[in-house]
């Protein structure tokens, strides 16, 4: 099952980008390389895919503060078991950025019971099995780069630049190595990254690189090469692909951590075409644009300077106090997000983006063209952008309470948020979602629901944000097939396991939202350590044993006392969060029903059936169902 992670779009703006923007001082290198998905399929589906995502958390969450992580999740045969390794040179937040890439493309591989997926800068393996002291393996890959036939003193120094990094590896406590080293009589020079998995011993490290070495061998008398072992990777090219590093604090080579300061892109290109759709085409004109690659790119350029809602980088970098810490809002996989006050005295919310990667740019680029196509009171709005200076930015109203995350998940701001109040933010995401897959001209679904990305006003009012991984369909297509992307606990289970996309994948989102907002659990990280399923799982029993009122934010039990009507009220949302969250997307509501089933007291609810992972009838079930309509 495996499928493309690239589209047409996403191929054509990093084509652009490579002819037009600069290197910066680091890179993620997240170019996929291969991806392998193992034939054997899982014994129990809902186990595994449950198990599976578990483990992208944990390696994700340890990920951001190292560059290598292991977790294993669950019991035999359905125990899951990760490993993730970023290459020694790559920064943290390219590490980050590397990293985001495995997640959006390893799932993919589901219902094989694992996969392995080698980037430029890192690599993942999922299995059903220990596999951490392995090094060799049948599905060892020799890659060679054959544009360019290179001399025989070229070649030489690579045999000897290759050998010098297999001793370098077992040198340094991260297995990680690097040479570079000039060719006699050129001005060529090759360079030769090595790195094994910190999960090793050094005796198997040596012998993994040692047999990377002979095979890397053959890809010359080519300008480049790499060796994908089970244990190891290998490259040597004739063109600088390495970061910088800083110097070594002591002998052992211990202090040869990354410090690279990650310098952003400037990226006119990708915001000019933004503004090209939003300012002289309809969206399906930019569809079709998109598929045949008709860009000018200094014409977009000259329109992107003329136009109205270009910040000037100075006056965005003024108003955030030049990008001073004390303004900083909130970080996240795409940017980091400043408040900022504007010499009229309007408090605006920036979005910095890290554009330097330039699979991110396509997340841009699809963010300021669905944002600007919509317009509605519980969406957030974008007030303009900025590329003149070393970066691309984003310009939002700002919304001075943040995140409803804040709140709901805050033992003490949790009290500022009463029924009433919640209820209305429930309505106003509703709405909001209705608007977007009903109202539009091209449906839009947003992709990634959740608390974080639901802002609130001075109110206390809704407003749906980060539209970066948003996608639009016509209304002729009952689903889009696409790379997966999002947060794990809040995707639907037709689009983790298939890629299928419809508006239904946001219902679901919504369903976990709203159960999230009557329990005061986030999913998968509930407050009580007596709970380890699911939220939906939670839910799904008590629902059964009616015994909701067990599960209540205790912040609502305090605010709203023994209230029948409040009670009332919350059991029927657990209901309807319930019918939003069942695994088959045909059995879900549309938004607009679901916004009706929360507004009419009077109107009886269908029972809802289990939720994803729970029983494995279910899940074949829905299979069979998405077999047949495609």
């Amino acid at each position: 099952m495996k499928r493309s992670v690239h589209t047409t779009a996403i191929f054509i703006t990093m084509l652009i980008i490579s002819l037009l923007v600069s290197n910066s001082n680091g890179e993620p290198r997240s170019e996929i390389i291969k991806i392998d998905c193992y034939n054997e399929l899982e014994a129990d589906p809902s186990i595994f895919v449950t198990n599976f995502v578990r483990v992208m958390e944990i390696v994700g969450t340890q990920i951001r503060s190292s560059h290598n992580s292991t977790a294993s999740v669950g019991t035999e045969p359905n125990k899951n078991y990760g490993l993730a390794q970023c290459y020694g040179d790559l920064s943290s937040q390219d590490c980050i950025l590397c990293y985001a890439q495995i997640r959006t493309v390893l799932p993919s591989c589901f219902p094989q019971s694992g996969g392995r997926i080698y980037l430029d800068g890192c690599f993942m393996r999922v299995q059903n099995f220990s596999f951490y002291d392995e090094y060799m393996g049948s599905n060892d890959t020799t890659v060679c780069g054959n544009t360019t036939r290179k001399s025989n003193m070229f070649q030489e120094s690579t045999r000897r630049a290759v050998a010098n990094a297999v001793t370098g590896a077992l040198r340094n406590s991260d297995y990680f190595t690097r040479e570079q080293m000039l060719v006699s009589g050129s001005n060529d020079s090759v360079y030769v990254l090595g790195q094994c998995w910190n999960t090793l011993s050094p005796s198997s490290c040596r012998a993994c690189l040692e047999n990377a070495s002979a095979s890397i061998s053959n890809c010359l008398p080519w300008s480049e090469g790499r060796v994908l072992n089970t244990g190891c990777f290998l490259r040597y090219s004739d063109t600088n692909f390495l970061n910088p590093l800083p110097a070594s604090s002591n002998s052992s080579n211990k202090g040869r951590k990354i410090s690279i300061i990650v310098s952003v892109v400037s990226s006119v290109v990708v915001l000019t075409l933004a503004l090209m759709i939003f300012l002289h085409i309809k969206k399906r004109r930019y569809i079709n644009q998109r598929r045949n690659g008709s860009y000018d790119a200094e014409k977009l350029a000259k329109i992107l300077n003329d136009s109205s809602l270009n910040f000037k980088y100075s006056t965005v970098e003024k108003a955030t106090g030049y990008w001073n810490e004390s303004n900083k809002l909130g970080q996240g996989g795409f940017g980091t997000v400043y408040k900022g006050v504007l010499s009229d005295g309007r408090e605006i919310a920036v979005k910095r983006l890290y554009v330097n990667n330039k699979f991110r740019a396509a997340d841009f680029y699809n963010e300021v063209n669905t944002i600007n196509s919509v317009e509605h009171k519980n969406l957030v709005r974008l007030l303009g952008c900025s590329c003149s200076g070393p970066e691309s930015i984003l310009v939002y109203e700002y919304l001075p309470n943040m995140s409803l995350d804040l709140f709901i998940f805050d033992e003490l701001k949790g009290r500022e948020l009463g029924w009433e109040k919640r209820f209305e933010i429930i309505i106003g995401v509703a709405e909001g979602l209705v608007y977007l897959h009903e109202n539009t001209k091209n449906r839009i679904i947003h992709r990634d629901i959740k608390a974080s990305n639901i802002l609130l006003d001075l109110r206390l009012r809704p407003k749906i944000a980060d539209f970066g991984l948003a996608r639009s369909f016509q209304d002729d297509k009952s689903h889009i097939s696409t790379t997966i992307a999002g947060t794990f606990g809040y995707m639907a289970p037709e689009y983790l396991a298939h890629g299928h996309l419809t508006e239904k994948a946001d219902v679901y989102s919504f369903g976990v939202l709203i159960l999230e907002m009557v329990t005061g659990m986030e999913n998968n990280r509930s407050k009580t350590t007596e709970y380890t399923d699911s939220l939906p799982s939670i839910a799904w029993e008590h629902f059964k044993q009616r015994t909701v009122e067990k599960i209540f934010d205790p912040n609502l039990m305090m605010h709203n006392y023994p209230n029948i009507n409040f009670q009332k009220d919350a059991v029927k949302v657990v209901h309807i969060g319930l019918l939003c969250t069942q695994e088959a997307p045909s059995l879900r509501p549309s938004m607009s029903a679901a916004l009706k089933m929360l507004a009419k007291d009077d109107e009886p609810l269908p029972e809802p059936s289990n939720p994803p992972f729970t029983d494995e009838k279910t899940m074949e079930l829905n299979d069979i169902t998405q077999k047949l309509q495609n």
